[in-house]
């Protein structure tokens, strides 16, 4: 067995050497398409070179070697994933959940089951979810968490009036080590990354920012804008140098303080609804949250940590993984090595950092909102 083993990793070796020296002598030579072609039997790329980037990718915890491993892990999710579809199109993934509050998690096949996914990629058009096999159903919020942005939707019948088939996830409150290897699957059951855990359970502040500079004094009543910050949900909303905030989302405002305090109630992602006085004039003036830390940061770092989630703060309890997850991709079970699911995929917040909501969490939410919801 061991020597199958080590001819296929060689000659695994040898068809991706000859694959990364047609890339580098095409890259080097400016070679046509037809003459990749030939490149593959006689190519100039030094030996040295060429195992050089063999063995970087062969140590890379994303190669195709180590995906096809971890595979049978993900694939112990069954029909526990589906991708939630809103305003047609794909916003986040979901975890199938157990219907009965006092039974979260109970991995058997029903019809008679809950989705949770991330509340704050939903908007008020029309939701569906889409199974394993294709298959779509529409679905409803039932509840949400506003604390730990989970929602929970009930799935419903198609214009057939049937019901889906769904396997329950079992959520374990075992935390993994800090170095442990994580895994991602989506709702075909596929890897979508290998991650590996950064730090133990822990609060992620919030850093909601509206993009505006109060003026510390001058208003009889709320506070007037002095400046615009770029790129910012201000500068989106068409708030203006001189308006003068008096009301949020139907509060009135007395001062400064009294406006920046109810701002920082708002968590990113979420819209407020802002009564402003400009020219005597009064307007309402809808504008949605963003992070600070989006808003703040340069092009170069934007570029560098690619599309994150609008919310990706403002968590009381997250694990810290470094799986490389689409905004789209969150709402989804993290598993451990043995297949265990011990969290949910609840942001993507930089290049290299993901968080999840730990199962101890989630299953305190999942039973509330169950209950809020009227499962049985």
């Amino acid at each position: 067995m061991a020597v199958a083993i080590d001819l296929r990793m060689t000659s695994w070796k040898r068809s991706l050497r000859r694959t990364f020296a047609v890339a580098v002598t095409a890259a080097l030579v400016n070679v046509s398409l037809a003459g990749v072609v030939a490149a593959q039997e006689e190519t100039s790329v030094p030996a040295w070179l060429q195992e050089r980037l063999v063995e970087r990718v062969m140590h890379r915890r994303d190669n195709g070697e180590m995906m096809q491993l971890v595979r049978p892990i993900a694939e112990s999710v069954n029909d526990g994933v589906v991708g939630v579809i809103c305003g047609g199109r794909p916003v986040s993934l979901g975890t199938v959940v157990a219907r009965s509050s006092l039974h979260v998690g109970a991995s058997v096949p029903t019809t008679d089951a809950y989705v949770i996914t991330k509340r704050s990629e939903l908007s008020n058009d029309p939701i569906r979810v889409r199974l394993r096999d294709g298959r779509m159903f529409p679905a409803r919020v039932a509840a949400v968490r506003r604390r730990s942005d989970l929602a929970l939707l009930v799935i419903e019948r198609d214009s057939t009036g049937t019901l889906p088939m769904l396997r329950p996830v079992t959520l374990t409150s075992k935390v993994p080590t800090v170095g442990s290897f994580l895994i991602s699957p989506d709702r075909t059951n596929r890897v979508i990354g290998l991650g590996v855990m950064g730090t133990g359970p822990r609060r992620v502040a919030y850093r909601g920012m509206l993009g505006v500079q109060l003026n510390p004094g001058g208003a009889t009543a709320g506070a007037q804008v002095e400046q615009i910050l770029p790129n910012s949900s201000a500068s989106e909303a068409g708030l203006e140098s001189g308006d003068r905030i008096i009301a949020i989302n139907g509060q009135m405002q007395n001062n400064r303080d009294s406006v920046m305090s109810t701002l920082r109630m708002v968590f990113p992602g979420e819209i407020v609804q802002l009564t402003i006085v400009r020219d005597g004039d009064t307007k309402e003036v809808s504008a949605k949250m963003r992070e600070a830390s989006i808003v703040q940061e340069s092009e170069n770092d934007a570029r560098v940590n690619g599309a994150r989630n609008i919310r990706l703060s403002g968590f009381e309890e997250a694990l810290q993984h470094d799986t490389v997850l689409n905004p789209d991709q969150c709402g989804g079970p993290l598993l451990n090595s043995d297949g265990n699911v011990i969290g949910i995929n609840i942001a993507r917040a930089g290049r290299v950092v993901s968080y999840a909501l730990p199962s101890s969490l989630v299953t305190v939410e999942v039973s509330s909102m169950i209950a809020e919801a009227g499962g049985k």
